[in-house]
């Protein structure tokens, strides 16, 4: 497959990759919503660098973060940005969740959780995971 190709039965979605990054409320509480649904690899490598620049703006200890990985592409090179702004992020981010994580390989996700010293718990649905997140 070529850095230009999608993965064989994933159909990207249209929207503009900045709509995949903002904030909702949620019981009176922001949460930073991150969608990673149905990207291929190259566009989720274009988030995380924004990704990081969002949440550093922030003080440390105070970010909820809420990861949607439905029909995700995580590749090699993915899954080693990712670890990397996850590491950086870490002083930032009060609690995290992820939904629609069968879509990472089970190896990515125990070394994101090892290599960055976090959980990341997974919810089935989003509206669950915004519930845990500001309890």
């Amino acid at each position: 497959m070529s850095d230009d190709d999608t993965s064989p039965g994933l159909v990207p979605d249209s929207r503009p990759l900045a709509d995949r990054l903002r904030f909702v409320k949620h019981k009176g509480q922001s949460v930073f919503l991150i969608d990673f649904s149905r990207c291929v690899a190259k566009e989720i490598l274009l988030l995380l660098d924004q990704i990081r620049a969002d949440v550093a703006r922030h003080a440390p200890g105070t970010v909820l973060i809420l990861a949607d990985f439905t029909q995700a592409e995580v590749d090699k090179k993915v899954a080693t940005r990712l670890k990397e702004v996850l590491v950086l992020d870490r002083p930032y981010v009060k609690k995290s969740a992820w939904i629609g994580a069968e879509s990472v390989p089970h190896v990515f996700y125990e070394n994101f959780k090892s290599f960055s010293q976090r959980d990341f718990p997974t919810f089935k649905t989003r509206e669950e995971a915004l519930e845990w997140l500001v309890s």
